[in-house]
């Protein structure tokens, strides 16, 4: 793991009929696919979609990364939703009725804490009627990864970092969202432009004991007192290992910086 602080008023809701959103075109090597199934949610005039992941079994972590990435073992995850993009600014401001700190509404809402992220949560469940939460980190590296469609890209979507994300390699600030190709569900900038939370703790060895089916991280005291970070941004190293889909982070519950987002899931 590579702790992250060390790098250089009345509300409208509509839910939507489910459809299916073109990506544009045909599979090729940055992961698009043409059929990606949506519902999109509108919360004070913003919508924004929520991507369906069905549900699968994978080899999750890699035995090529870190030693908190290993040893590679088998995980199912339970068919779910997650958010298209990262959440936006334009959202954030329509659920919690102002900015964090930026006028570009299409940029990822970034400088938000976990704390905060679960308080943002908390207020948009009470507007929409829904259960929104983060994704488990399980659940990140398998709708990361391309879910049952996975090519087994390096990043999400390709193994071309910049056909698929915003890092220190192509950018320094944080850039509108879903300006790169998408990953084969259709998702966007799991690998770079905001690191993203997830639900779980961190525990450097969990991988040696984590359960096969819908695991969500280590319990009582076997785990640090951090808070799992996924997939990279644009401050990210230029070796690009910090937007690797398989690549693990983490951050106490109150740690917030510019480049930390969040991107919402949704169980079945």
């Amino acid at each position: 793991m590579t702790n992250i602080r060390t790098l250089a008023a009345s509300a409208l809701i509509a839910l939507l009929p489910i459809g299916f959103a073109s990506c544009g075109g045909d599979d090729d090597d940055s992961g698009k696919d043409s059929r990606v199934e949506t519902t999109d949610y509108t919360v004070n005039g913003i919508t924004f979609k929520m991507v369906k992941v069905e549900g699968g079994t994978f080899l999750m972590g890699s035995e090529d990364g870190l030693e908190d990435e290993k040893p590679v073992h088998e995980v199912s995850i339970s068919t779910f939703s997650i958010s298209q993009t990262e959440v936006t600014e334009d959202l954030y401001k329509a659920v919690m009725g102002k900015n964090l700190s930026r006028e570009n509404g299409s940029l990822p809402a970034a400088t938000i804490s976990h704390v905060r992220a679960l308080e943002f949560i908390k207020k948009l469940n009470e507007l929409t009627g829904k259960i929104f939460r983060l994704p488990t980190e399980a659940e990140w590296e398998f709708a990361a990864r391309g879910g049952v469609k996975s090519k087994g890209f390096a990043y999400s979507g390709s193994n071309n970092i910049n056909d698929v994300a915003w890092w220190k390699g192509n950018t320094t600030e944080l850039q509108p969202v879903a300006t790169k190709a998408p990953n084969e569900l259709g998702i966007y900038d799991m690998s770079g432009n905001a690191y993203e939370w997830c639900n779980d703790w961190y525990s450097e060895d969990y991988y040696g004991r984590s359960l096969k089916n819908d695991p969500s991280g280590p319990t009582g005291a076997n785990h640090t007192k951090s808070r799992v970070l996924r997939g990279g941004s644009v401050h990210s190293e230029l070796d690009a290992t910090h937007c690797r889909v398989t690549q693990r982070n983490s951050e106490t519950e109150n740690w917030a910086v510019g480049t930390i987002g969040i991107r919402l899931a949704l169980s079945e």
